[in-house]
Parts: C-alpha cells; structure tokens; sequence
C-alpha cells in the first residue's frame, strides 16, 4: 500500500515570489468559525511551491485572482543559529485559475 501526504487548497493569490527554478506563492484560505453568536472568516495563509509547467500558467494570474492548487506536503528540516528547525514544503502538482480579482471568470 503506498502511503501520501497531499494538499488541495483553494483561495486567494496575496505575493507571488519567483525565484531562479521554483517561483514561491502565498495564497489565503478562508474558513468560517463562530464567535459567539456571529460567524467570521478566519484566513490561513500558505506558501506553496511551483516548478516547470506550472510557473508558465501562473504567469497568467496575478495577486487577488482565486486559485486551485492541488500537490504534496514534504517535510524540511534546516540549521539556524545551533539548532535544527522543522517545517512543511507544499510542492504544487496542479494549478488553475477560478476566477479573476475582479470577480470575472478566469478565460483559460
């Protein structure tokens, strides 16, 4: 049996930072939890990774655009200041647009 760990986040675009291979962005799930009688959105924001064929149809979207990416979580580990620290890679395997920031539907 092969065990896998994935992700399949659907939001808002906040940065996008492309770097030399890979191009890293941030995108804002919202999830509605209640406070007292009222019910609010409570945003989390996760970095994600995108490589290849994937940055070529990220060109096409810009911050605010709602996005699907779906993809594999691996977990890192790296030595700051004596210690080791620990995290969670979120590597993109698929990516499309939903919808545009402006509300209009996403053309491609």
């Amino acid at each position: 049996m092969r065990n896998i760990a994935e992700f399949h986040i659907i939001g808002r675009i906040g940065k996008i930072d492309a770097a030399r291979e890979v191009t890293h962005i941030s995108v804002a799930a919202n999830y509605n939890r209640r406070d007292g009688d009222e019910w609010k959105s409570d945003p989390h924001w996760n970095r994600d990774t995108l490589s290849g064929k994937l940055r070529d149809r990220l060109a096409k979207a810009a911050t605010g655009d709602l996005v699907r990416i779906t993809g594999r979580v691996r977990q890192a580990s790296y030595e700051a200041e004596g210690s080791t620290r620990y995290g969670v890679d979120m590597i993109a395997d698929g990516f499309a647009i939903l919808a545009r920031a402006n509300g209009k539907p996403a053309d491609d």
